[in-house]
């Protein structure tokens, strides 16, 4: 079963992307009218942070590869046109980061995620 046009996912591209230096790679991932739900300890389930676009997407991408960490794409999952994802994190000084992704692709982009994460503190 494939996405509802027939392109596939690259999840190579996906892992390249998030273990990179820098969010580009994983910016392209994005379709131009992308939407990240993003719930953690600060912007909780009632009130999660929502980026709209690939403009959003980038400067939040742009903020967190400016930061002195490595991510790591753990597993991913892909059915149709749905994925999961796990990624950790560790900051410099040892802070860990665990983030959970469920995406909605259309076109082979990932067109909708909810981004739930949880850090050390």
């Amino acid at each position: 079963m494939g996405t509802a046009t027939g392109s596939a996912f690259d999840t190579e591209t996906l892992r390249r992307g998030i273990e990179g230096n820098t969010g580009n790679t994983l910016l392209s991932l994005y379709a131009d009218d992308a939407e990240i739900r993003i719930i953690d300890r600060n912007t909780q389930p009632s009130h999660p942070r929502i980026l709209h676009g690939r403009g959003e997407i980038a400067e939040m991408l742009d903020d967190v590869y400016r930061r002195d960490m490595i991510h790591k794409l753990d597993r991913c999952v892909v059915q149709g046109d749905h994925a999961a994802f796990t990624e950790s994190c560790q900051y410099g000084d040892g802070t860990r980061v665990l983030a959970e992704s469920m995406i909605t692709l259309r076109d082979g982009k990932i067109a909708e995620q909810i981004l739930i994460q949880a850090w050390d503190e």
